[in-house]
């Protein structure tokens, strides 16, 4: 059917633009009446819904690609994974939606569409229409946790009158099993018939108050061909009362002694049922923790100058630019540059490092962080959602509500298993009917209702998303952010960690700690031309040689370039200038003569060796060092401990690589290489050992970042390296990646845990359900042992789950002091 549609476009700068942008829409079969708004960049055209992907793919061709959103939604009412399956096809059906995930958990729905094709607001009644009530969640977590509470005191009040009621039923049908001659006293003094007619009241009234929820969402999703977890409940429920209804007021029905009610059956599954989603329900709180105390490190208040005065206002009223005061002991409002003061500042809640920061003129602090008993101003450099925290808290709520490759093939199970069950229950009453014995009628109740209730596929549902969940968060906590959730998978999967050097295995801070002249030079005549064209470049080496020029004054600049991986050159004071590496030099055709042997000394050292060349003759030998982190030995040690293949790639010196990679014990080095051949030697690794993880700081990283199966960035590197990433350590520290491994590998051992619960506990208990232990021990699996089953089956992987949040950092100080070498000065080119 042919609609109107609109999408956002980017790209068009003229009016040339929109004619060519209409164009390629027109062409398009099927589209008709195309019009774009340079002023709004829009295209509004009329189509079928289905050529929508077509469309936007022609446009992206021609440059104007459409532009995507992503909406978040809140999905009340899923229960199970039929639940999420079911809402992520109706999602996915709806006009420009390109991808939909949705998380059990959680209970919320992420959806990326076409900007403008369709709002929010459609998707959401779209679910609502199928029966899971949906809203566009607000910004402010209060409103989530407030909803989560409001849900468990829902649950509880049902459990609780539910549990009431059917006890009474429960003593006057079962009481005879715990209670010597209970059945007896009730023939006596109540009368059978009057006792079945009380529980028929009270059942039906437990099954229509507490109980409805199971029957207004499960026989519509019956009636509509997408049972779920709640359809089970309610068919098995309603089969047992209707056998016990019927037995009630009309036994002539049935075969003579055979008439026999199981009102107590269907009180105590929707109690249970309700008890194990109470219980649930708070587990699933608990694993949302980690976003609560991040949303916590949030101060209401900030100090703030306003009109000459300092007064307390709302944290929401803060804008870019002012003037905040931080007292003793309080937290720091918002991302920052301090104007003047000195104290100390506790950053473990962000980056996992319990040694508090010190903090004076012009450093940074982010917002969320604890002062200590100093007293600082400082200026407002980002806030509300700019802010480091929240852009910490967006991302683990993205790896939170992410779908990892192993769900994938639950998602293949569940969406055929709830029919597939219903088949079973039939199947296994069907069976009890031709060749069970006497009473076969009641019997193949029994087993049809249990075969229904075992089998809710809620474990699985959450098998899953709730270990994402509390993984993720525990990272957080430890300093390590999943950008994306399928690293967790990923990053356990490794076989080889590669990593860069500078800034990853040293400190990344080099200091000249060499500068051997020529015959025609001195220090004093050419560090000045030399770091005169350093100070042009933001290297770390050239900091350093402008660090060690301080004093001189440094000549004018003209006609500067940098050759990436090479080295800069320039003009100073009407000399030409190059320095860089030996290759930087063998390409310019500059004879590096004995100073070549000169270099090699150096880099057997651990330093880094360069060359300054000055009208075309080598000038200067200089040797650049940079420590290794105290924490680098250690981490390496840790890393090769847990099965990984440590291997280091690097721009650097090879001869300084091998240096560095004798005193860490790494065996694989790939050194003097560009970017794109960190990205050749990421996947030669690949190829010969698996997997690859690389850690990496630099721009010259992020190539190999993204060509790794799982790029992990130093939180203290470039913004280019972190988007390039997928975990990224905001310690700056590699012991970082030790801990990242450690909770991805806790992380899907946990979720393998979880899915062999879900699925062996299905595939053990289900035949049990159906009777195949009868001919043994002459019973029957009861309907309401089944639920209890059920329930404490959800209730065993979300607690499971839970035990993630008990993971510890991988290292510990004393780890540090007994296996970091001595701080050597090494090399610093990465």
């Amino acid at each position: 059917m042919t609609t109107s549609h609109r999408l956002s476009l980017s790209g068009m700068t003229c009016a040339s633009c929109v004619g060519r942008a209409e164009r390629v829409i027109s062409k398009i079969d099927g589209v008709t009446d195309a019009s774009v708004n340079l002023a709004t960049e829009t295209a509004t055209f009329s189509s079928d819904a289905a050529a929508l992907p077509n469309i936007a793919e022609r446009l992206s061709a021609a440059g104007y690609p459409a532009r995507e959103t992503t909406a978040r939604l809140q999905v009340d009412g899923m229960t199970c994974a039929s639940c999420v399956g079911r809402v992520e096809r109706i999602l996915k059906a709806q006009t420009g939606v390109l991808d939909a995930s949705v998380n059990l958990a959680t209970q919320t729905a992420s959806v990326t569409f076409l900007d403008g094709a369709i709002r929010p607001e459609s998707l959401a009644q779209a679910v609502t229409e199928a029966g899971y009530e949906t809203t566009l969640p607000k910004a402010d977590d209060s409103s989530q946790s407030e909803r989560k509470a409001q849900e468990e005191q829902t649950l509880y009040h049902a459990t609780l009158i539910a549990g009431l009621l059917t006890l009474p039923v429960f003593l006057l049908e079962m009481g005879s099993h715990f209670i010597p001659g209970m059945h007896m006293w009730v023939e006596r003094t109540i009368g059978t018939q009057n006792s079945w007619i009380f529980q028929f009241i009270v059942i039906s009234i437990v099954m229509a108050g507490p109980g409805w929820r199971f029957y207004k969402k499960g026989l519509p999703a019956l009636l509509r061909g997408a049972p779920d977890m709640n359809s089970l409940v309610a068919l098995g429920t309603l089969a047992a009362w209707t056998f016990s209804t019927l037995a009630l007021l009309a036994p002539s029905i049935f075969p003579e002694d055979t008439a026999g009610v199981y009102f107590e059956a269907a009180g105590v599954i929707v109690t249970l049922i309700l008890l194990g989603r109470l219980l649930e329900a708070r587990a699933k709180g608990r694993t949302g923790a980690a976003i609560q105390r991040l949303v916590g490190l949030q101060p209401a208040t900030a100090l703030v100058e306003r009109g000459g005065k300092v007064v307390e206002l709302p944290l929401s009223d803060v804008m870019e630019g002012d003037t905040l005061h931080l007292r003793p002991g309080a937290r720091v409002a918002t991302d920052g540059t301090v104007i003047d003061g000195q104290t100390f500042i506790d950053e473990s809640m962000i980056s996992g490092e319990p040694v508090p920061i010190s903090k004076g003129a012009d450093d940074a602090v982010v917002g969320g962080t604890i002062n200590g008993t100093g007293a600082l101003t400082y200026r407002a450099t980002a806030v509300g959602a700019d802010t480091l925290l929240s852009q910490i808290i967006r991302m683990v709520e993205d790896a939170q509500g992410a779908k990892l490759p192993i769900q994938s093939m639950v998602d293949r199970i569940t969406g055929v298993f709830v029919p597939i069950v219903m088949g079973l229950s039939a199947l296994t009453v069907l069976t009890w009917l031709i060749l069970g014995p006497d009473p076969a009628l009641g019997l193949a109740l029994v087993a049809g209702v249990s075969v229904l209730i075992i089998a809710c596929p809620c474990a699985m549902g959450l098998a899953t998303p709730t270990s994402i969940m509390v993984g993720t968060g525990r990272a957080a906590e430890m300093g390590v952010l999943f950008r994306k959730g399928d690293a967790l998978q990923s990053l356990q999967e490794s076989k080889v960690i590669a990593l860069d050097k500078t800034g990853t295995l040293t400190a990344g801070a080099p200091e000249l700690t060499t500068l051997e002249t020529a015959l025609d030079w001195t220090r004093e005549t050419a560090l000045p031309l030399i770091a005169a064209l350093e100070a042009r470049s933001e290297h770390p080496i050239a900091s350093a040689i402008v660090r060690a020029a301080a004093g001189y004054d440094l000549a004018d600049v003209i006609e500067f370039s940098s050759v990436t991986g090479m080295g800069v050159r320039g003009i100073a004071d009407g000399k030409t200038v190059l320095v860089g590496a030996d290759r930087f030099m063998t390409q310019e055709g500059i004879d590096l003569g004995e100073y070549a042997q000169t270099a090699d000394v150096l880099a057997q050292t651990g330093a880094t060796p360069l060359f300054a060349a000055i009208d075309g003759k080598i000038a200067a030998v200089i040797g650049v060092s940079d420590p290794i982190k105290p924490t680098t030995a250690a981490a390496i040690s840790a890393l090769r401990s847990m099965g990984l293949k440590v291997a280091m790639i690097t721009g650097d010196n090879a001869v300084t690589a091998h240096a560095i990679a004798r005193e860490l014990g790494i065996e694989h080095v790939v050194a003097e290489v560009m970017p794109d051949g960190k990205v050749a030697a990421v996947q030669t690794l690949r190829e010969t050992h698996g997997k690859v993880a690389f850690v990496g700081d630099g721009i010259n990283d992020a190539p190999a970042l993204a060509a790794a199966d799982t790029g992990i960035a130093i939180g203290t590197g470039t913004d280019v390296a972190i988007e390039a990433a997928d975990v990224v350590l905001m310690s700056g520290d590699l012991v970082g990646a030790v801990n990242a491994l450690k909770i991805s590998q806790a992380s899907m051992r946990n979720i393998r845990q979880n899915l062999f619960w879900a699925f062996a506990y299905n595939a053990a208990l289900l035949p049990v359900a159906a009777g195949v232990l009868y001919p043994i021990t002459g019973t029957l699996l009861s309907p309401m042992l089944a639920a209890g089953a059920m329930a404490l089956s959800s209730v065993f992987v979300v607690s499971n789950a839970l035990r993630l949040r008990r993971v510890t950092p991988a290292l510990t100080e004393t780890d540090f002091l007994e296996q970091s070498p001595s701080l050597s000065p090494i090399g610093a080119t990465s």
